[in-house]
Order: C-alpha cells, then structure tokens, then sequence
C-alpha cells in the first residue's frame, strides 16, 4: 500500500505514509530490502530539479522544495545528493575569449618610456601623476595630483572620499585644461599601473588629447618617485584635525597645495617656489 501509494503520488513522503499506516520508517526499509535511504530524498530533488529544466542549483533547490513541498533540506545535503545522483545544472558557460578581450578593452598597461629621466628642462612635457590617502575623523579621503616635472608644481589635483574613476580623470582634466593643443601635443603623462591610470576611460582621455601614455614597471615604486616625494611632502604640511568633512578637507589640502605651488621655495629650482621657477623659464 505504501509503495503504490509512493507511485501514485512522489511529493507523499515515506515516513508521512509509515505513520498512516502504523508502521515505522526503519521496518518499512527492511521489509522492502531499500538499502538507499537518499532514495525518497533524491525523488523530491530530482521532481523540483526537473520541473525546472535542470537549471536551478542548490539554493533555488533549497527554496523552491520548502515552497512546494514543506519540506526543510539543508545544502550540503542537496549537494550530495545531486553529485551522488549526478544531478548537473545547466549553466551557461562563461566564454573565455570573450572575457579576455572585454578585459583588454578595459584595461591595458604601457611601457616606462620616462625611465626614471626626472629632470626635464621645459615645462608641460612630462606629467607624473597618482593618489595617495589620507584620515580624518576616523574616515578616510583620497587625494589625485598630477606634477609637472620641470617646475615641480602641481597642476592639476582632485579629492574626494571615493576612490573611483572620477577622481584620476578629474585631476587630468584640470591639468590638460590649462593646456593648448600643441601643448598637449608634446605632452606625456607617467604613472603607475594602478586600475585608474590602465582603465580605457583614463587611456580614452589622453587618447583624445594626443598626449602619450607612459608607465612604471610593476612593482617598481621608484620608477614614479618625484609624485611619491610629493605627497610626502603634503601630508607633512596638512593638517585635518579640525576637518569635519571632505569640504573641509578639500579646503586644507587646497591652502597647502597653493602653499607649495607659490611660497614653497626648492634648492633645486634655485631656491624659487615651482610657480616662480615656471616664470623664470620662460
């Protein structure tokens, strides 16, 4: 009776039946030589993974039993039984190709064209750029500056307490604001690897301004040190104690930037601040 009563209708449960009938599970098993016991488990499993085209997985498995059937199962349990029974899903495949060339677009390095030749003698021919972090209150804001390596002076910076691709791209345009095309033409910027500076956003836009993109190697922090030197130099001068907010904080780091840029002077621009040293060159 049980077993046609299982036959006629899988969703009854064995041991809902063994009741009914005043039998226990475990005799029913024995009489009935059933040495599976995942059977009954697996039928339900299988019912749900079926009905549903063999495109669910263990989770949407777990669901969709409680909700049809009442019927609680934990996951590894339904894991099991699906690599026991050999219960594949069918998922769509991820295509490699495809992948590795959305990966290209979005992302491409290039080579160290400045190896580490620092000493520029005009202006406006090699920008090094990257960012920095630094705290406040307990919370943390990101600093991007772009640096002319002729005059040492920054000209082009942006903060903001996200450190998304606005920031890097906002700190370029404002430095190739200052630019006329010729000016642009002969320009080339220096960073890092980092995200900001492969993304195609950030490539698109020196792209577009005909100016060409260099690179340190990985792993080679010197390979971009005259930026590094100058947010050493920043972060010895902010100061964020009294900053409540990233308002506040753009301000400070605004009056020490204006500060370096035009009272700061530098052995090394013949003890000028970068501003004047600009004037001076031309």
């Amino acid at each position: 009776m049980i077993v046609k009563a299982k036959e006629s209708n899988p969703k009854l449960r064995i041991s809902i039946l063994c009741c009914e009938f005043g039998i226990s599970k475990s005799s029913f098993y024995r009489a009935f030589s059933v040495k599976d016991k995942d059977s009954e488990d697996y039928e339900v499993i299988k019912y749900v993974f079926e009905k549903h085209y063999q495109k669910i997985g263990i989770r949407q498995l777990k669901m969709l039993i409680e909700r049809e059937f009442g019927l609680v199962f934990n996951h590894k349990k339904i894991a099991r039984i699906k690599r026991k029974y050999k219960l594949e899903t069918k998922i769509r495949r991820k295509n490699k190709y495809r992948q590795f060339v959305k990966k290209k677009q979005e992302h491409e390095t290039f080579p160290n064209l400045l190896n580490r030749n620092f000493r520029q003698e005009k202006p406006h021919r090699v920008y090094s750029t990257d960012i920095t972090e630094v705290k406040y209150k307990g919370k943390k804001a990101y600093i991007a500056a772009v640096k002319d390596l002729c005059t040492r002076e920054i000209v082009g910076k942006e903060v903001s307490n996200r450190i998304d691709l606005k920031l890097t791209n906002s700190a370029m345009n404002k430095a190739l604001s200052k630019l006329n095309q010729q000016e642009r033409s002969s320009l080339m910027v220096h960073s890092d690897q980092g995200v900001h500076f492969t993304h195609k956003s950030f490539r698109d836009l020196l792209k577009q301004n005909n100016v060409t993109q260099s690179m340190s190697r990985k792993g080679n922090c010197i390979d971009n040190a005259p930026i590094e030197s100058f947010f050493g130099i920043l972060k010895d001068h902010l100061d964020l104690k009294g900053c409540e907010t990233i308002k506040d904080v753009k301000k400070e780091v605004t009056k020490q930037i204006n500060y370096y840029n035009h009272r700061r002077p530098q052995l090394a621009l013949k003890k000028m601040p970068p501003s004047e040293y600009r004037r001076h060159l031309n």
